[in-house]
């Protein structure tokens, strides 16, 4: 296959009768979504949208977000999926950095729309997901009226399909633009290291505009299995339809995993039709981990990548183990192995190679890297250099070539001359019974530089306190290491993928 029109005209072709995608009572098969997905390129071309026009969408998780992906990748358009959580401001930005000249987005966001269509005059067309509204297209009016066919263009795999606007944790949002030939490759290569098969269910319930929202589908898709959609994460919610669609893969990070054990009565849904939940964006702190396996048994896969790359490491289930010797136990805390797929390097300040047990930034190259920021060259060249790209993590290889990571490159504190890995405190801090989740960072001091401060939300009923704490880390790791002080807080501040949003946390802490 060299484009994503090559997988869904093969999977109508060849499992037009399985289903490929649910979204509450509404269930269609590959056959019935390749049609749509035609239909909808089709109306797009006929309200103007030529080859590479971007696109944007505002919405949660639903099934016109996953038909807007394959419209787009039909008609060879450029998919610009937004971030519903952002302001109107913000979603102007984006807009205007894509040069999006067409709105799709659901009726829950008339007014956001509305905000932002007077801040972006260059967008000439809304089409409106429920309901109707002066000067919007109705959705499925726009579909009517498509062609069977499709739209009269050829998507090519050099063509760009879609940008992902990064999370903005170091400065304004960049859009990393993907082509169809690696959007392609990363579902090949993600089908491969996850196991997925044609009878596989996945269940989706992390946001849609982040590659992460959609690359388990594609995955899932890749030999004509199903996608079970759910508009936003509800732990309850999340476990009921597990049970009720006999899920086989699914995807949560720490937060995720920490709700879904709160749940009341948890030991008592039926999870067995679950094969693998996997857990990306940031590790799993490894008390939560133990607990997770636990209950819903060896299904975790921990993975590590970016928006820009895709996948770059993963620790299959099998490897995933609470009991063994030391060094198998120690990698609950670890991203995992390099896939195949990719060139891996862990690199030092000089650009040489680290051995194993040191640190290093981790540097790749990937058939389904990203093309390049948009708009934004500078930023390009900054990680993109002679085809290998420079993620800003820092990590570190077991003996066997197992990745650790343990910091951003950014987000390092230097203390006393000390480098100090946030991620090494944390799990110092976490192992620690009544931690219920936490976050460092380096806040500036006159003496050291910086200092290292914990942020900690403590489980309900305890009565910890900071000098215990900072203790139980100085039985743990070295005394520079050991936060200097500790915050105490009822929750910390996310990014939409999930991640602590750290940013936020030093402007808080440094303002305080």
């Amino acid at each position: 296959m060299r484009t994503m029109k090559d997988l869904w005209e093969r999977n109508a072709r060849y499992f037009p009768k399985r289903e490929s995608l649910v979204d509450g009572d509404r269930r269609y098969t590959h056959a019935e979504f390749a049609s749509r997905a035609r239909r909808l390129a089709s109306g797009l071309y006929g309200l103007g949208a030529r080859r590479q026009d971007r696109i944007a969408m505002l919405a949660q998780n639903c099934a016109e977000f996953y038909e807007m992906y394959a419209a787009t990748e039909y008609g060879a358009l450029l998919f610009v999926p937004l971030n519903f959580r952002l302001a109107a401001p913000e979603i102007a930005y984006v807009l205007k950095d894509s040069g999006a000249t067409m709105l799709v987005y659901d009726e829950a966001y008339e007014s956001v729309v509305q905000a932002v269509r007077a801040q972006v005059p260059e967008i000439r067309h809304v089409v409106r997901i429920g309901g109707t509204a002066a000067g919007a297209h109705a959705y499925e009016a726009v579909l009517a009226a498509g062609d069977e066919a499709g739209p009269p263009v050829e998507p090519a795999p050099h063509d760009l399909s879609v940008l992902w606007y990064t999370s903005g944790t170091t400065g304004k949002p960049k859009g990393a633009a993907w082509t169809q030939a690696a959007v392609v490759s990363t579902a090949q290569m993600n089908a491969r290291v996850a196991a997925f098969d044609g009878s596989c269910r996945t269940l989706q319930v992390t946001p849609a505009f982040h590659i992460g929202g959609r690359g388990y589908i594609l995955s899932s898709q890749w030999d004509g299995g199903a996608a079970v959609i759910q508009k936003a994460f509800d732990p309850l919610a999340m476990l009921q339809t597990i049970e009720r669609e006999k899920i086989t893969h699914t995807f949560m990070v720490a937060a995720m995993v920490q709700a879904v054990l709160a749940v009341p009565g948890v030991e008592k849904f039926d999870l067995s039709s679950l094969r693998t939940v996997f857990s990306a964006s940031a590790p799993i702190p490894v008390p939560l981990l133990r607990r997770a396996i636990e209950l819903m048994g060896p299904v975790f896969s921990l993975q590590y990548g970016c928006t820009e790359i895709g996948c770059i490491a993963a620790l299959p289930r099998f490897c995933v183990q609470a009991d063994g010797p030391p060094e198998v136990v120690a990698r609950l805390g670890a991203t995992g192995f390099p896939v195949a797929e990719i060139e891996f390097r862990l690199l030092d300040d000089t650009g040489r190679d680290c051995a194993a047990g040191t640190p290093g930034e981790v540097v790749v190259r990937s058939p389904s890297a990203f093309a390049g920021y948009w708009n934004n060259s500078n930023a390009t060249l900054e990680v993109l250099r002679d085809g290998w790209y420079y993620t800003g993590d820092i990590g570190v290889q077991d003996s066997e070539g197992c990745l650790f990571l343990v910091d951003r490159k950014k987000d390092m504190i230097i203390s006393g001359g000390e480098n100090v890995y946030s991620r090494e405190v944390e799990e110092a801090l976490a192992s620690n019974s009544d931690v219920l989740e936490c976050a460092v960072i380096g806040l500036p001091d006159p003496k050291w530089g910086e200092a290292v401060r914990a942020i900690v939300v403590l489980k309900a009923g305890s009565t910890l306190d900071e000098t215990v704490l900072i203790e139980h880390c100085r039985a743990r790791i070295a005394r520079y290491k050991c936060p200097r002080g500790i915050s105490f807080v009822d929750a910390l501040p996310r990014l939409a993928t999930g991640k602590i949003d750290k940013p936020t946390l030093r402007a808080q802490f440094r303002a305080g």
